[in-house]
């Protein structure tokens, strides 16, 4: 049977991290937590996107890619399941967003070389929330370098994740994505919300035959 590899995506501050840290404590999976605070280009950028965007995605792009090929090596191919808080497809997200077009066309070419062979999820997680929910938890959670994101930056960004989250669907439809709406449930504060999503994974794995 198949290994599980789960991939929690949505915006910044929707909560992925810590649904990943539930799902990998439930079912005791390997937890794959995304490189964020180490990129040392992140304060600059979001001082001044235009100069140093293409700087930040290609840090974020080369440490994902060896974060994926080491699971792939040390989890996935030993048949450990494994969850992760984010999924490579995000990297396009804000690179088309932040670099222009030049840029972005050798970035993308970059892109398809280094995924080529990486390991494919197959169930993902959405996450998604009303601007008010997002920024807020941005807020809360006062991480220095995104006291500088903007109402607007953050609104085009959940508008460019649910366009992908779109098209994922359509090109993979053998993928399952589950969709959860932040401003309906709250898994951190409330134990019966964080029910619902570990029971719909775990009866989704089952659905598709997962090995669990």
């Amino acid at each position: 049977m198949p290994v599980p590899f789960i991939t929690v995506e949505g915006p910044i501050g929707v909560g992925k991290t810590s649904l990943t840290k539930a799902l990998a404590d439930q079912n005791k999976f390997q937890l794959l937590k995304e490189i964020v605070d180490e990129n040392p280009f992140l304060n600059k950028f979001y001082e001044n996107i235009e100069e140093w965007s293409f700087q930040t995605e290609m840090f974020f792009l080369c440490n994902r890619y060896k974060q994926l090929s080491d699971i792939q090596k040390k989890f996935i191919s030993n048949r450990e399941p494994v969850v992760a808080d984010y999924h490579i497809f995000k990297n396009l997200i804000f690179a088309k967003r932040t670099l222009p077009e030049t840029e972005y066309a050798k970035y993308e070419a970059i892109y398809k070389i280094l995924t080529a062979d990486m390991p494919t999820p197959n169930m993902v997680i959405y996450l998604h929330a009303s601007l008010d929910t997002l920024m807020k938890r941005i807020q809360q959670r006062g991480r220095e370098f995104e006291k500088m994101i903007t109402p607007e930056y953050m609104e085009q960004l959940a508008a460019d994740y649910h366009e992908f989250i779109e098209r994922f669907e359509r090109e993979h439809p053998e993928i399952p994505v589950l969709r959860f709406n932040g401003d309906e449930i709250d898994f951190v504060q409330n134990e019966g919300d964080l029910k619902l999503i570990l029971d719909k994974v775990d009866d989704t794995l089952q659905k598709g035959s997962l090995m669990i």
